[in-house]
């Protein structure tokens, strides 16, 4: 994943001022752009961001492998699995923000050295591919087993969902490889800086590619996934007028708008970045500073679904906030009865059966 979009703004720092392009004779130009902000404000604000997402991610998503590995809920509905694995790259993406935030409040410095940049940007790629590819899998997962394969052997079904979360998480590393190869601590040719950045062989292509890669497994691909079959979903559910249906058919609604509004700024800048690297959008300082700075806030904007996942996949599950009655409030409540009452107002409570998009068979 083309995510050391991060590095981007550390090379924007790098240069200053100054930006280095083609001109029409294929010969190196120099053209001073003057910022007309505050690059520090920008950079700070960035900070800040990244320290809340940080902080409110690492919370919410440590609550849902905590909640999710101690109850049994993972053996009765096999399903959150996935839940459970997109938990775990969440995860691991708020975990390296931190890092990013050091090299961004020494205004682009990287101090930590050149493996660390390499592994730091892999663990924030790979899981950052594997968040979305499992968002992918539960919305192709949840139709197939709701209208095609409710009554399908259970264990068979157990067994098909391992080996998916197994191949998301290849497909994801095998995903991040080609950039974090590429990544290395280097000296700046403008200051006595290290900067954490890509050092491609052909780089104009290699930035292309990387970054249309990207479009396509990040977006373009598990974009209209998503929509299709929970689209399908929502009309399988259509026709019925219970409570617990129309629920469904608003949360199925908020899971496509919540991808949509996370991820379609960034990726818009992104094909726009791309477009001005191989020079189908004619180069203007103006442009140079907005794709810089567009690109760190719509990155930003699509890291909040970190802290949004947990949310809609979990909290505003009623069996999910049973769970984590009994895990925290009711752990040691066994002699008062209060767990055993939990118990049995779920088991009389209509856990959606088969339209349970949470827990679908």
């Amino acid at each position: 994943m083309s995510y050391a979009e991060l590095t981007d703004l550390l090379g924007l720092l790098d240069e200053f001022n100054i930006t280095i392009h083609d001109d029409s004779d294929n010969m190196s130009s120099v053209e001073r752009c003057v910022f007309g902000f505050s690059l520090s404000a920008v950079l700070y604000s960035l900070s800040v961001l990244y320290i809340f997402i940080f902080l409110t991610g690492l919370a919410a998503n440590a609550v849902v492998v905590w909640v999710n590995v101690r109850t049994e809920r993972t053996n009765r509905y096999e399903t959150h699995l996935y839940i459970l694995n997109l938990a775990i790259a969440d995860l691991c993406v708020v975990a390296t923000l931190p890092v990013w935030v050091s090299s961004l409040l020494q205004h682009g410095n990287w101090p930590f050295g050149g493996a660390m940049c390499k592994i730091t940007h892999l663990v924030f790629s790979m899981n950052l591919f594997s968040s979305i590819f499992f968002l992918t899998c539960m919305s192709v997962d949840r139709y197939l087993s709701v209208v095609l394969f409710g009554d399908a052997d259970s264990r068979r079904k157990k067994i098909v969902r391992r080996l998916i979360c197994m191949l998301v998480w290849l497909l994801a590393l095998v995903a991040s490889l080609p950039e974090s190869y590429f990544l290395d601590a280097v000296k700046s040719p403008h200051s006595e800086q290290t900067v954490c950045k890509a050092t491609y062989p052909g780089e104009r292509e290699w930035t292309a590619g990387i970054q249309l890669s990207f479009n396509i497994l990040g977006f373009a691909i598990p974009f209209p996934v998503i929509c299709l079959f929970y689209f399908l979903l929502a009309r399988a559910l259509s026709s019925s007028t219970d409570p617990e249906r129309c629920l469904s058919r608003k949360i199925i609604f908020t899971y496509i708008m919540v991808f949509l509004v996370c991820w379609l700024p960034f990726h818009g800048v992104l094909l726009m970045e791309t477009l001005a690297v191989l020079n189908f959008l004619p180069f203007s300082c103006q442009l140079d500073h907005f794709l810089g700075v567009a690109l760190q806030v719509t990155q930003c904007l699509s890291v909040v679904h970190c802290c949004i996942n947990p949310i809609i996949y979990n909290f505003i599950n009623k069996n999910y906030r049973y769970d984590l009655m009994k895990a925290f409030i009711f752990k040691y409540s066994t002699k008062t009865g209060l767990a055993k009452l939990i118990d049995a107002s779920r088991v009389s409570e209509t856990e959606y059966s088969a339209v349970d998009i949470h827990s679908p068979l």
